[in-house]
């Protein structure tokens, strides 16, 4: 297309916040971005021409206009509409491409795009598991390997990126929603109890901003203490029915050792999350490593990296070897989707 695809519009849209970017030329940095909460946007184009007219404004140029866009999306995508997973957002492709005067529009799913930055990333965006050591993979420097991303944000999403002749490929899932597995009897009992609950498990209805509350009952449940005491609520609870905190309520209480319930869940958290890790790894051949993205992890800070992440992610079995020369890494870049979304476009642009 010899560049006619630039300027172009980016955005990496979430179930809370849509990221919106400027990509000026092809290989040039992503620019402008601004953070859009999706709540306070009726859909994509509402909350696009938001962050345009924002733009027009900052650059002093009324005229202003992209020549494409690209979107991720948290949620899988195929056919002409999309359905956000975890927020009211629903639109059809071409009627957005319409409304922005944008050709084409690229609408791919956000780990997809994730999995396309992994490339790009250097270690300053990246923290390994082993403080100090180089991100490498694990196949020699001349040769490149698959890697995958899993990220606990609102929801859970996971992705891997695959070398072939003709660069870097995505490999799209949603294996957030495959089901989860219990490695020990406590764990068990978690799952039991959240069956109680939900017929189907996943990874997702646990390891997620949705799933920690999930998560935390659970642990309540199982350890026989009680969250909440006092009065009847105003819905008719009963007082013995835990105390439903949020997620940020939980990784605070959890951190600060206020609530031990909470640092429970935080632990069990973690444990469950490298034991996942560890069956993505396998599954896809992640010799390249496996890369923590979302918003969750970062949060929890030195209570991650002094977690039972690792020791789960490498207890499977006969393959405790192979999984042990896998890197694990989180990734620190909150902007790296975006990176990806500029990967993407690019390949429309070869």
């Amino acid at each position: 297309m010899n560049g006619a695809l630039y300027p172009c519009l980016v955005a990496d849209i979430g179930g809370t916040n849509a990221r919106f970017g400027w990509l000026a030329a092809r290989h040039a940095p992503v620019s402008h971005v601004t953070v859009l909460p999706v709540r306070e946007h009726s859909g994509p184009v509402a909350a696009a021409n938001a962050y345009l007219d924002g733009l027009r404004q900052q650059l002093g140029d009324a005229s202003l206009r992209p020549s494409s866009a690209a979107f991720a999306v948290a949620t899988a995508v195929a056919g002409d509409q999309v359905e956000l997973t975890n927020s009211h957002w629903s639109f059809s492709r071409r009627q957005v491409q319409q409304d922005l005067g944008v050709s084409p529009l690229l609408v791919l799913n956000d780990f997809e795009a994730l999995a396309l930055s992994l490339p790009r990333l250097g270690d300053g965006q990246l923290r390994a598991w082993v403080a100090g050591d180089a991100i490498q993979p694990y196949l020699p420097a001349s040769a490149a390997a698959t890697m995958a991303v899993i990220g606990p944000g609102t929801g859970l999403g996971v992705a891997g990126v695959t070398p072939t002749p003709q660069g870097w490929i995505a490999l799209p899932c949603e294996g957030g929603h495959a089901s989860l597995s219990a490695a020990d009897d406590f764990e068990s009992a978690l799952l039991a109890h959240v069956r109680t609950q939900y017929a189907h498990v996943s990874a997702e209805r646990l390891l997620s901003g949705i799933g920690l509350p999930v998560l935390h009952a659970a642990v309540v449940a199982v350890m026989g203490h009680q969250g909440a005491q006092g009065k009847q609520g105003e819905r008719g609870e009963q007082a013995h029915v835990p105390l439903a905190l949020s997620s940020e309520q939980i990784v605070a209480r959890g951190l600060s050792g206020e609530d031990p319930l909470c640092a429970q869940a935080l632990d069990s958290f973690c444990a469950l999350l490298g034991s996942f890790a560890g069956n993505v790894a396998l599954i896809l051949g992640a010799r390249g490593g496996v890369y923590i993205g979302g918003g969750i992890v970062p949060r929890l800070g030195e209570r991650f990296f002094a977690s039972r992440f690792r020791e789960r992610f490498e207890a499977k079995g006969r393959f405790q070897g192979y999984l042990a020369a896998i890197p694990t890494a989180l990734i620190t870049d909150t902007l790296a989707a975006l990176t990806g979304v500029a990967a993407a476009i690019e390949q429309l642009d070869d």
